[in-house]
């Protein structure tokens, strides 16, 4: 049941991408291009998907477990690392170059073309790589991935 759960969530979260044309790298490019022919339509899609979060993020806070049974973990909000700061400018590096981030760069593929191969080729291999890197030592009572809260 939480792989249904988990394929409808990104059906519903690849259909709002392709509706708000933020699988267009060119829409996402002009929302970058604040000097030049800026186009706010990426304001607007940040603004309606925190409208629609919020509320189920604020009731996810308190509880322990998800409506489908999954252990709820959220990530740790008050630690700023290295990793942290050094992922955070390479993901934006990589998402002004290209104008594609995951969630669009997956939903690309289904086109098949050469750019979205590439971006999604590229994320594995940097993901890949990642796993070989040293990992900072997390602090004592909590976990690398994340804190129960």
């Amino acid at each position: 049941m939480i792989l249904v759960g988990a394929l409808l969530a990104g059906l519903l979260f690849g259909g709002g991408l392709m509706l708000s044309g933020m699988t267009n790298p060119a829409t996402v490019l002009a929302f970058l291009d604040v000097a030049g022919a800026w186009n706010p339509a990426l304001a607007f899609t940040m603004a309606g998907a925190i409208l629609v979060a919020a509320p189920a993020f604020l009731l996810v806070r308190r509880r322990s477990r998800s409506v489908l049974g999954a252990e709820i973990r959220l990530p740790d909000r008050e630690r700023i690392d290295a990793p942290l700061v050094g992922g955070s400018a390479l993901f934006g590096i990589g998402w002004g170059l290209s104008g594609i981030c995951p969630g669009p760069g997956i939903v690309l593929l289904a086109s098949g073309s050469m750019q979205a191969l590439t971006f999604v080729g590229s994320v594995i291999v940097g993901t890949l790589i990642a796993r070989f890197l040293p990992r900072p030592r997390a602090a004592t009572g909590t976990a690398s991935a994340g804190v129960q809260r």
